[in-house]
């Protein structure tokens, strides 16, 4: 009996759960179909992650850069390639040979014909890259381009973040300010209401009256303006966040949620935290992998290659005849090229690289004192906004 009730105990939980999936499922479907959505900051955040286009882009580089170090990686492997040639020589090549040979005149040439009307090539070819110092360097040049789109990606994802944020909180402002501007319109409508009494009793002027119904219709005009304010908010939020113009959103975050407290910082700053910083650090490496890759282009490189063929002739058209025979041919071979004199070109492009790579430096630098900057004048804003 007691594992009966652990049976069904058991079953009440698994039909909970499929019901709690089936419910989740629906409910995301529903909002896909009828377009209505109720999303707090980081909901935003998220749903940007996976629909907007530039995040998108930026993971399609991503992919992209995976499939070019493949690429180069295949450059390293065996290169094996095969084929087929079949010739119908419809009128056979000339040949000139001394006449005298046939009992001609000293001195003259007679026209012959040699070979067969049909001839036919079949083969395999391989080859291997031994040394290659392009080779080399350029492996580790893609692998680093890949580390670029990543971090390019992953800054991406933080500039798509960060417009969210602003777009999101920006609408949260403007309905603060219209629930402001509600309170004042209905203040200002009963104070003018009680002005318009007591101008009607003699206690005040029409003066009065007047500059209280100028104000009234100046906050509606406001009013107005505010409200195609927060349309427009809406609409560059759905935009930031690669949603249809179409759907409806509704943001289920209030301000007076937001907390903060701002921390000034004593301890030095890591400025490889900031993905800025970390981009330019990865160009500075693609740059000295550059001066490497032209210091190393002294170095001699190295081929193997080697190659099998058969050739067929026939005076007809059966080369799968297996009573006339093809005649191989077999070779195997390397080859190395050592570069001796190249008119300075080499020298030319290790300079240029030294330069690169100096510019890369000074841009580190330059990234360093902007972030300098950035950071005092946040620290200075959050104080201010906190105090205020």
């Amino acid at each position: 009996m007691k594992q009966l009730q652990i049976t069904n105990y058991r079953l009440q939980i698994l039909t909970a759960l499929i019901l709690s999936l089936l419910f989740n499922k629906n409910f995301a479907q529903t909002a896909r179909d009828t377009g209505k959505y109720s999303f707090s900051q980081q909901q935003a955040i998220d749903f940007a992650m996976k629909s907007q286009l530039q995040v998108q882009n930026a993971m399609y580089d991503e992919d992209i850069a995976k499939e070019k170090v493949k690429e180069t990686v295949g450059l390293g492997l065996p290169q094996i390639n095969g084929s087929f040639d079949v010739k119908d020589f419809i009128d056979l090549p000339t040949s000139l040979i001394p006449a005298e040979f046939f009992g001609g005149p000293p001195g003259t040439y007679m026209g012959v014909k040699f070979g067969t009307q049909y001839n036919a090539a079949a083969g395999a070819s391989a080859s291997q890259l031994v040394f290659n110092s392009d080779y080399l360097v350029g492996l580790q040049a893609t692998k680093t381009y890949l580390e670029l789109t990543r971090k390019a990606t992953q800054r991406t994802k933080i500039d798509v973040s960060v417009a969210v944020t602003k777009a999101y909180y920006s609408v949260l402002i403007n309905n603060e300010r219209m629930k402001t501007m509600d309170a004042n319109i209905d203040r200002i409508k009963k104070l003018m209401s009680d002005t318009k009494a007591l101008n009607e009793n003699g206690f005040v002027e029409k003066i009065d009256l007047d500059r209280i119904t100028v104000t009234y219709n100046n906050l509606l005009v406001e009013k107005d303006k505010l409200q195609r304010l927060i349309g427009l908010g809406e609409s560059l939020l759905k935009f930031q966040m690669g949603m249809d113009q179409s759907a409806t959103l509704a943001l289920t975050d209030k301000l007076e949620d937001v907390k903060f407290q701002p921390e000034i910082s004593t301890e030095k700053f890591d400025y490889g935290k900031r993905i800025e910083y970390s981009l330019l650090q990865t160009q500075k490496n693609i740059a000295q992998l550059e001066l490497k890759r032209n210091k190393m282009g002294y170095l001699p490189n190295m081929f193997l290659y080697g190659s099998a063929t058969a050739n067929a002739y026939r005076q007809k058209f059966d080369f799968f005849d297996t009573k006339q025979g093809w005649y191989p041919t077999i070779l195997i071979g390397g080859t190395i090229n050592v570069p001796i004199f190249d008119g300075l070109q080499k020298n030319y492009r290790i300079q240029q690289a030294k330069v690169s790579l100096l510019k890369a430096e000074n841009n580190l630098k330059s990234i360093q004192q902007t972030i300098d900057l950035d950071r005092a004048s946040a620290q200075i804003n959050l104080q201010n906004a906190s105090s205020a």
